[in-house]
């Protein structure tokens, strides 16, 4: 950035500007305390001001200071100074122990003299040129550092000015991107200084960017200690489980019209593509709890001329099952139970791998079934190009592709952080979880026990893997929906029109949730939101 341009910063519908230092003044830099000795638990910080050591351009300069006001070249091995018995005017005479072979003495004595002026004149030259050539050169190298030094001073004091104006505004946002980018430089002066302000504002109880700053921060601060895969994992582990954890993502599936409309959308593309067939086999690559599956199987029990057999194939994963309190078991038992008081004919089959490990064979796939592929908020979870040489994302999109399937549905998140670079990745992480926290803050109050446990729960890992992991630690890989089309498009698929029904029914789906949530349907996808921010994206194909 130019220092002498305004710089803007977006934070969604947020801008802050930062503008440069026009006429430089005292100015304070921080005393930063060793972060090591910080505590992240400690919520008693003490109030840290700067200490006030008042700098001066210039004359603060290590580089430029010398005793009695010397400049650094005065001193140089490379100036001599003459006595004036050395002068260059003096007659220099070197001591010889003369021996006269084959010549008078006064003609010796004249080739002497005659070299001895040659010597002189040849001395007198080097001494010049030693004068004229390494005292300028030096002169224009001390020059030169003190120039860039002095840039680089102004540039500091600059800095540290913004920083705090920036800290006494309270823009918490601004305060969350300054620290951010100071790990990203690598300043550690800065990222204690900013640790220690962000600790006296973020809250688990307070306000939505509050509340999300807290978990923020926690991300960044694992992200210095490069133990952010150790503190994914431990928060991963350290859930509880079966029906504790099951009651957080039931509470968020209730207050948050998220899942519903991806799992509404979704179902109503595939119970269109299936509206003419006798056995259908849906294969879900992360089968969860299986609640997507209820509200479809209610339907196709009201289809006219009676519902179809269907066939579930169930790909599990580790977290499901330490959400469910057991194996994939359990959502085919519950789904079956659900499909006999229906009336419909029903088989479930549990894969029981990684989605990313899947193969062909492991889906059974009969001649006369009609194929339905479900992608629901799972495919940013496979790693790409950019992780792994297999490149499992597209991968698993051709192997789609070879079930001649019917239809294909995708629901994914909408920002952009699979290939993003670091800053840009923690702008896409705030902006969009901002909004799913202040859609939460709606409607539950800022003290509800019950939100705390959902946010930490089942929001704050997504955000500390975000954050603080890189590499194959990183799971969360998002891309937009622009990306994705390009995915299925080289995979072979054409877009799958959605029906007016289904936005209608979402539309009837968002008018019983309180908020400013918003649906728009765009080149045949439809996108949730909450006021500007894109959330969700649903679309098909086949």
């Amino acid at each position: 950035m130019q220092t002498s341009q305004n710089h803007e910063i977006s934070y969604g519908s947020d801008r802050f500007y930062v503008e440069p230092v026009q006429n430089l003044e005292s100015y304070c830099l921080p005393s930063i305390e060793n972060l090591d000795n910080y505590s992240s638990s400690d919520n008693s910080c003490q109030t840290f001001y700067p200490s006030h050591q008042t700098l001066e351009p210039y004359n603060t300069l290590e580089s430029a200071s010398t005793s009695n006001n010397s400049l650094p070249y005065q001193n140089s091995p490379s100036t001599h100074s003459f006595s004036p018995n050395n002068s260059p005017g003096s007659t220099l005479r070197p001591q010889h122990s003369l021996e006269f072979v084959n010549g008078s003495p006064e003609e010796e004595d004249s080739y002497l003299i005659y070299h001895d002026h040659d010597d002189l004149r040849h001395k007198m030259s080097e001494l010049e040129s030693v004068m004229r050539g390494p005292n300028v050169e030096m002169l224009e190298m001390y020059d030169t550092k003190v120039q860039e030094e002095s840039a680089s001073f102004l540039l500091e004091a600059e800095k540290w000015k913004k920083n705090v104006e920036m800290v006494s505004r309270g823009d918490l946002k601004e305060m969350l991107y300054t620290c951010a980018k100071a790990v990203d430089e690598n300043d550690i002066e800065t990222i204690e200084w900013m640790v220690t302000e962000l600790r006296k504002i973020v809250s688990v109880s307070g306000s939505p960017i509050e509340r999300l700053g807290a978990y923020m921060l926690e991300a960044l601060v694992s992200k210095i200690a490069s133990s952010g895969s150790t503190i994914y994992k431990s928060l991963k582990c350290s859930e509880p489980t079966g029906n504790e954890l099951l009651s957080y993502m039931h509470v968020l599936y209730e207050i948050c019209p998220y899942f519903k409309f991806g799992y509404m959308s979704a179902n109503g593309a595939i119970a269109e593509a299936m509206k003419e067939e006798n056995e259908v086999h849906i294969i879900d690559f992360q089968i969860g709890q299986g609640t997507q599956w209820v509200s479809l199987i209610q339907a196709l029990a009201r289809r006219p001329g009676g519902p179809p057999k269907i066939r579930i194939t169930g790909i599990d994963d580790s977290y499901s099952s330490n959400v469910r309190g057991g194996g994939v078991d359990i959502v085919g038992e519950k789904l079956l139970t659900l499909a006999q008081s229906c009336h419909v004919p029903f088989e479930f089959h549990a894969v029981r791998v990684y989605p990313s490990e899947v193969r062909l064979e492991d889906f059974e796939l009969r001649p006369n079934e009609a194929v339905a592929v479900n992608f629901a908020i799972m495919l940013h979870h496979v790693p790409d190009e950019s992780v792994n040489i297999h490149n499992h994302r597209d991968r698993l999109l051709r192997l789609a592709k070879h079930m001649s399937p019917k239809v294909v549905t995708l629901v994914e998140q909408e920002f952009n952080t699979n290939n993003a670079p670091f800053l840009q990745r923690f702008l896409e992480t705030m902006n969009y979880y901002s909004a799913v926290y202040e859609s939460i803050d709606v409607v539950l109050p800022r003290d509800h026990k019950e939100r705390i446990n959902v946010e930490q729960h089942c929001l704050a890992r997504e955000v500390v893997n975000l954050v603080a992991c890189e590499g194959e630690e990183r799971v969360e890989r998002h891309e937009l929906l622009s990306k994705w089309r390009m995915r299925f498009t080289m995979a072979g698929f054409t877009p799958y029109p959605l029906s007016s029904f289904i936005n209608s029914s979402i539309k009837n789906l968002l008018e019983s949730y309180r908020g400013h949530y918003t649906l728009e349907e765009r080149d045949g996808a439809l996108f949730l939101g909450w006021m500007n921010q894109d959330l969700i994206a649903s679309c098909a194909w086949r």
